[in-house]
């Protein structure tokens, strides 16, 4: 049985979704991921073990437990369970605001000191010295491991199937099961997946390779 014009689409459909969830992680763990980031390096300890206690906890966590807990977890508790985009979309909001909060304290502290030194000599606050004199350096350095991060979130929403979300992988897992040509199906879905992840990766490298040269 050969793939429909019907099943090819609901599989791109599929796709979309996997993008859209992939901008809903990106987004929201950015805004997160960049408070954290903040408070990694804030001068409060207090602020500074708490971010990191969530970071550690967040990591040492398997996305996937993440996502069960979230999808599952609240009903046992007697609570309303989330609707699965809810909680896909959470867990993965949790997962990249962790990685990304120790990617851009990386790319902050990378910075060089003589750099924080020469902004307080200017008698700037705090807050001028980070947006005038360190932000600006540390986008510079924290754009092409960002992008390469992003491939790694789109490539996780294939767990999002597991509490019934259908995206790309779920759209393929279906459309096998009606098929059953799963060399045919999955290699589909691999090829969407390599449209939407390439590209990033070599902008990534575009991006590395630009810094590099503009360093030297």
């Amino acid at each position: 049985m050969s793939l429909s014009l019907t099943q090819f689409q609901f599989i791109a459909i599929g796709a979309l979704w996997t993008l859209g969830l992939s901008a809903i992680a990106f987004v929201g763990g950015s805004l997160i991921g960049f408070l954290l980031a903040l408070a990694r390096i804030w001068p409060n300890k207090s602020l500074r073990v708490a971010a990191s206690a969530y970071i550690q906890l967040v990591q040492g966590t398997p996305l996937l437990v993440t996502i069960f807990v979230l999808y599952f977890g609240l009903a046992i508790a007697g609570f309303d369970s989330l609707p699965s985009i809810v909680a896909a979309g959470s867990g993965l909001v949790i997962y990249s605001s962790a990685f990304l909060a120790e990617i851009w304290r990386g790319c902050l502290q990378s910075v060089p000191k003589t750099q924080w030194e020469a902004a307080e000599c200017l008698a700037l606050s705090r807050w001028q010295r980070m947006s005038r004199v360190i932000l600006p350096q540390a986008l510079r350095i924290a754009t092409p491991p960002t992008v390469g991060f992003l491939v790694q979130i789109v490539k996780n929403t294939s767990l999002a199937s597991v509490v019934g979300f259908v995206e790309l992988a779920q759209a393929g897992k279906l459309i096998n099961n009606s098929l059953f040509e799963p060399f045919k199906v999955f290699a589909i879905v691999a090829c969407f997946y390599f449209a939407i992840c390439y590209p990033l990766s070599v902008w990534s490298r575009s991006l590395e390779r630009n810094l590099n040269a503009g360093r030297r």
